[in-house]
């Protein structure tokens, strides 16, 4: 069982940056591909991106490409998701999650989440 806590979440303005981390509990973190999600309020949780096992790749929704950016330490057991050029539609509850495939956006895939952080971007 892999825990994993966000953190890194606030009140940002638009066009502002914001960096969240999630820290897994477990050293098997590396065997996992880590994506991103979202949600906000009255809204499905949808995909942002995800990265590799090693951190050699990405993979990004269309909506925040060049804007985001996934990052990872395996040594740390931390992911990190560093959103830049932010936009009041960008606010949401953001989850972390581990999944074994790569690269999917399919929330199915993904076998362990987070509690989420909130991110609220004001215009």
């Amino acid at each position: 069982q892999v825990q994993l806590v966000e953190s890194g979440g606030g009140l940002v303005q638009a066009g502002g940056s914001l960096r969240l981390s999630c820290a897994a509990s477990e050293r098997t973190f590396s065997y996992y591909a880590m994506g991103w999600f979202r949600q906000a309020p009255g809204k499905e949780r949808e995909f942002v991106g995800v990265i590799s096992k090693s951190g050699g790749s990405t993979y990004y929704a269309d909506f925040v490409k060049g804007r985001f950016a996934i990052s990872r330490d395996n040594a740390k057991n931390t992911v990190w998701l560093q959103m830049n050029s932010l936009k009041p539609e960008d606010t949401a509850v953001y989850y972390c999650a581990a999944a074994n495939a790569y690269p999917t956006g399919s929330r199915n895939q993904y076998h362990y989440w987070g509690q989420g952080t909130q991110v609220t971007v004001s215009s």
